[in-house]
């Protein structure tokens, strides 16, 4: 694929999670929020799969940061999500 159609595709992809994101109210935000940890792990996989392709220096780099920000997303997201459910549990 050509640079436009990647990045057509990306900008597309942005504007409908935006729209998608946006008209969320919020008591659903909590099930999405776990929703979205199962993604982000998905994207860790995809960006493991990526850097270990190393098809040249700026890819293996790209690859890695990619990893790094998909790590730091899906732990996050874990824990803000087990803080969430921790304040619907019942004090003893």
């Amino acid at each position: 694929m050509d640079f436009m159609t990647i990045f057509t595709i990306f900008v597309l992809a942005s504007f409908v999670g935006f729209e998608v994101i946006s008209k969320v109210p919020p008591t659903l935000h909590t099930p999405l929020m776990s929703g979205s940890n199962a993604i982000s792990g998905i994207t860790l996989i995809g960006a493991i799969l990526s850097t270990g392709t190393q098809h040249t220096w700026l890819t293996a780099i790209l690859g890695f940061l990619a990893v790094v920000l998909a790590t730091i997303n899906a732990v996050g997201g874990f824990m803000v999500t087990h803080r969430m459910l921790e304040m619907f549990k019942r004090k003893d």
